[in-house]
């Protein structure tokens, strides 16, 4: 049977439909999400539990005139298909394909640009207040989960909002959780209105009472609406959001079509900021997701018909041997906290809060106050370990400045999911850790080269003083066969690996291995290279990369990290003062560019950092007339590796 889907002039063509047929639109939606995601992997539970919403939202508002901003962007997928992009949905964040966030060169239904969250509303407000000053007469919605609320951001826009009184409709999609469940005293007071709506019930009845009360019913109902101790304190928990300004609606049933539509037109009409509260259920319509939302937030490929994950690493990820080993330190010193923005999955902390639940933080979707708690515990004498992604600890860059840094607190950082992610794109890319972080005085930055010198590298940062910070990447645990023996980690001192005359590799973390493979190569085309384990990004071993370089005339410096400000830049300013210009240099890094999204070994190769790219720059340093049959070679291993994952 051909499906509606297919026969829609999207999104315009909703405005038409019976309530069936949008419900059958809602049944072939899931069905497209579940087989795509089966075969790309992305975020299923979250898209899956806002599917009706996402149709009632195009069904009443006109995108692209009408303005629709999506939190975060986990759960846009039912928004791209119903915005013209079902055709190209198979591609969904592969290389090449339309990514698993909205962006705004994919499509003018996409009007920001989002993959952090607790942004929709400020930018919600932005625009109505662009709207508002060129006499534009165009709606506004902002869709934000509970978990995004508990960044402070969301209430500092919800504050403004209400203040200005201005017409925007802000969605509240409440599903219990954020990528795990949610934490803290805003979840307990959406949980109390989620599981009491009598309450609503009553409020209603009571005001429509009052109202039909004679010649003064209306002139009282406002009387009492605008008393402290008035009617909503007696029949409402606390009406957070109408104290800020807003006109609230609901708790609603997030997958009550007709309900949903009602109530956006509602608000539509009603004018002034409006909070629409839906309840809805993360993975609703797949079992297996409804079962366990938290393991399907964001998946890999998995068979439909059971749910089993495919093509699993067997290896631990280094945030779990992370994880590991964190929980043996707190055994031995019971001054060890570790603190986490949201992501006990994510960061391998789930063993620590297991094991020490009393000294676990788990803070929800707040890096800022993560790191300046964390800056509380260690001046009285704890030591807090905080485990947040590369790409959200940009957010917390002012505390760590001025709440650690320039106390000179002992706090460590473990910097994960540091580089390049891969098929999440720029919006969850580490690579401006080390540069930002470097910038920052009194700060200790590392990187280790596998999982060995990882857990060596917590254990020093545990034992040294000021703040400290170690990054890795996504991956998983090194082959045995290719692992090197990790020496004692000495302050501010590389480990020289290979020796050679010809050139100086320089490597930091992630890229040593690709340097060391890169070795072959560089041999058949009769470059005799040495190679250094960087370690630390600051301080750095100037006297062993002085050495080192002036003996070969020649330096590459190769990061996962950004080439500005990054360890590169070090490394020149160190050969440019002190080589006296006689040593050449050359710099692989990730470039000045947000780096689009696929398999993080293409984006690797696209950047020069694969094994081969870095051969190839080595060859440029030392023969730049020599190189045209190692260029192939790079241009020939990257074509394949696209065909083979494309």
């Amino acid at each position: 049977m051909a499906r509606l889907l297919d026969e829609l002039d999207l999104p315009k063509g909703l405005r038409h439909l019976t309530l069936g047929q949008l419900q059958q639109v809602a049944g072939e939606i899931r069905e497209e999400i579940i087989n795509t995601v089966s075969e790309t992997g992305g975020h299923l539970a979250s898209s899956l539990g806002v599917v009706e919403l996402a149709l009632s939202i195009h069904t009443v508002l006109g995108s692209p005139n009408d303005k629709v901003i999506w939190d975060v962007g986990h759960q846009a997928y039912a928004h791209k298909i119903l915005t013209g992009r079902l055709s190209e949905f198979s591609s969904l964040r592969q290389y090449g394909g339309i990514s698993g966030f909205p962006r705004t060169d994919e499509s003018p239904h996409d009007v920001y640009n989002t993959g952090h969250s607790s942004t929709s509303i400020s930018v919600a407000l932005g625009i109505a207040k662009a709207r508002d000053l060129r006499k534009e007469g165009y709606s506004v919605l902002a869709v934000i989960g509970d978990g995004s609320l508990t960044g402070g951001m969301a209430f500092e826009a919800l504050n403004h909002a209400g203040q200005l009184g201005t017409d925007i409709i802000v969605v509240l999609n409440d599903n219990e959780m954020s990528i795990s469940r949610n934490v803290g005293g805003l979840a307990s007071y959406l949980s109390r209105i989620r599981t009491e709506p009598h309450l609503l019930r009553a409020r209603r009845r009571i005001d429509r009472i009052i109202k039909s009360i004679p010649i003064i019913g209306k002139d009282v109902s406002e009387s009492v609406r605008k008393l402290k101790g008035s009617l909503k304190y007696l029949v409402m928990p606390s009406m957070l959001f109408e104290d800020l300004g807003f006109t609230y609606l609901g708790p609603l049933d997030g997958h009550d079509i007709p309900l949903l539509i009602r109530t956006i037109q509602q608000a539509k009409a009603k004018g002034g900021p409006v909070l629409i509260h839906v309840v809805t259920k993360k993975g609703k319509g797949y079992p297996p997701a409804e079962a366990d939302p938290r393991a399907f937030h964001g998946v890999g490929k998995f068979h439909v018909p059971s749910g089993k994950m495919l093509a699993s690493s067997s290896s631990k990820s280094l945030s779990e041997i992370f994880g590991e080993a964190v929980v043996k330190a707190a055994s031995k010193d019971p001054r060890i906290i570790a603190i986490t923005a949201a992501m006990p999955d994510g960061t391998g902390l789930n063993a620590f809060m297991k094991a020490y639940p009393n000294r676990f933080f788990d803070v929800g979707i707040a890096e800022q106050h993560a790191v300046t708690m964390a800056g509380g515990l260690a001046s009285q004498g704890f030591i807090p370990v905080v485990a947040i992604y590369s790409t959200f600890l940009q957010r917390a860059y002012d505390q760590i400045v001025h709440d650690i840094a320039l106390q000179g607190l002992h706090v460590v950082f473990a910097v994960d999911r540091a580089g390049l992610v891969g098929e999440d794109g720029p919006t969850h890319h580490g690579n401006l850790d080390v540069a930002f972080l470097r910038s920052i005085p009194g700060m200790t930055v590392m990187a280790p080269i596998d999982e060995d010198e990882l857990v060596s590298m917590l254990d020093f940062a545990l034992n040294i003083e000021g703040p400290c910070a170690f990054r890795y990447p996504r991956s998983s645990a090194m082959d045995k066969r290719r692992k090197r023996a990790c020496s004692p980690i000495e302050y501010g001192r590389g480990v020289l690996l290979e020796d050679g005359k010809d050139l100086a590799i320089i490597a930091l973390g992630s890229m040593l291995y690709p340097s060391l493979d890169a070795l072959a190569i560089l041999r058949r085309e009769g470059v005799s290279a040495a190679v250094l384990n960087a370690r630390f990004a600051k301080p750095v071993d100037e006297s062993l990369i002085l050495e080192i370089s002036r003996k070969c005339k020649r330096a590459l410096v190769v990061e996962e990290a950004s080439v500005i400000g990054g360890l590169g830049s070090e490394v020149a300013d160190i050969l440019s003062k002190k080589a006296q210009g006689k040593v050449e240099f050359a710099h692989l890094g990730i470039p000045d560019d947000f780096v689009t999204h696929g398999p993080r070994e293409i984006l690797l190769a696209e950047c020069g950092l694969s094994a081969m790219g870095i051969a190839e720059a080595a060859l440029r340093l030392c023969k730049p007339r020599g190189t045209v049959s190692v260029a192939h070679e790079v241009a020939q291993s990257v074509s394949s590796s696209i065909e083979g994952v494309t």
